[in-house]
């Protein structure tokens, strides 16, 4: 019989991907469940953005492959963001590469530097791809925790500690998801320090820097000398309502990108030419625009996502940013399915369980905030007629 590769094995099915099919049969059966989950927009791009996507589209001329390394105008607008938002310059032709996305980063960036056996340092909380990536690949994955009493940073001292022998990478995520923690200069310089010190190439995940960020926002690539031994990842899908259309970034040193580049050209061929152009018109949304979809929207969800904690009897940090809420559940529950499970027949609303991103969330539930403010509402609402508070 025709048997898998050893490495499925080593991983099983998302979470998301496995409890969506249930969310799915219990609304076919008129269940009408409210989804505060996933981590989706639910937005629209700025109007001009889609403009741009409908012109290139009807050019006969359009649709042939792309450059893998992209477009120039593409990398020239994410310099120009770089530039505009972090203070950060970089070279559009030699120091960053466009992406379908930042899972795909994450797979080119494991396979250009991790040997098979080769160690990877992954947050405990973190997001599951590092994880689940790094085994496919044949990589030992070395978690580092991250604690509540910490703000949920690195904890260095324990770092310098461990057996650091093979660790090639170290996946960080500032702002953080799933707990929310900001992004801290104090922490990337460590890290940069860090890097150096024990040569392991630290890849910062930063989508997040600008959902309920009132102030600049911080880069790893902003600490002198971070290029050296640093990548970031930065991501079109939070920061610009574009999850759908797969625009992601890496920027680093120019070997780097090569070895990366090296990757990304033998699995894909290029995004479709609208879609980087239309990018290109997205990352010139004026700062009114991202402060009205990035900051005070959230902010108006956020408040109720707040409420559904408190009924839940649940606990948050009230200095989280990103797009979600994090929230120690009561002692009371034996463990965080028992409440998310319960919310989510009882009072038909779906909410993470926070074991997804490791045992250190095995506490905790994440509230996603894309949805409508009168969804949220009216999922506060169903909790309460649940009489689900303690």
């Amino acid at each position: 019989m025709v048997q898998p590769a050893e490495r499925l094995s080593l991983v099983s099915e998302y979470y998301f991907s496995r409890k969506l099919k249930e969310v799915a049969q219990l609304n076919a059966e008129g269940q009408d469940i409210i989804s505060l989950a996933i981590g989706s927009p639910d937005m629209p791009p700025s109007e001009q953005t889609i403009e741009k996507l409908c012109e290139v589209a009807r050019q006969p001329s359009a649709h042939g492959y792309q450059p893998t390394q992209g477009t120039p105008e593409l990398r020239e607008a994410m310099a120009g963001f770089y530039r505009r938002w972090y203070g950060v310059e970089i070279d559009a032709k030699s120091e960053l590469l466009p992406l379908i996305g930042s899972k795909e980063g994450i797979l080119h960036i494991t396979l250009a530097f991790v040997n098979p056996g080769d160690a990877v340092l992954v947050p405990n909380p973190g997001y599951p791809t590092y994880t689940s990536l790094s085994k496919i690949l044949g990589a030992k994955v070395v978690n580092y925790n991250l604690c509540e009493e910490d703000d949920w940073q690195p904890d260095f001292v324990e770092l310098e500690k461990m057996d650091l022998s093979g660790v090639k990478l170290m996946w960080t995520n500032y702002p953080n998801m799933p707990t929310g923690a900001p992004a801290q200069r104090e922490t990337y310089e460590r890290l940069v320090d860090f890097a150096r010190r024990h040569n392991i190439v630290v890849v910062n995940d930063n989508p997040y820097s600008f959902i309920l960020n009132r102030e600049r926002p911080l880069s790893i690539l902003q600490v002198p000398g971070a290029k050296e031994c640093c990548i970031e990842l930065n991501s079109m899908s939070k920061s610009h309502n574009m999850p759908g259309w797969r625009v992601g970034m890496c920027a680093t040193n120019a070997q780097f990108i090569q070895w990366i580049l090296k990757v990304q050209s033998n699995i894909e061929s290029g995004t479709f030419r609208g879609i980087q152009l239309a990018a290109v018109e997205a990352y010139n949304n004026d700062d009114a625009w991202h402060r009205e979809y990035n900051v005070e929207v959230y902010a108006r969800r956020r408040r109720l996502a707040e409420q559904i904690m408190a009924e839940l009897g649940c606990t948050c940090d009230p200095h989280q940013v990103g797009m979600f809420l994090w929230g120690r559940i009561p002692s009371v529950y034996n463990n965080v399915e028992e409440l998310t499970e319960r919310v989510l027949h009882e009072a038909r609303v779906f909410i993470t369980p926070g074991f997804i991103f490791g045992p250190a969330g095995e506490r905790y539930i994440r509230i996603s905030l894309c949805a409508k403010e009168e969804k949220i509402q009216e999922a506060l609402e169903r909790i309460r007629k649940a009489e689900m508070s303690l």
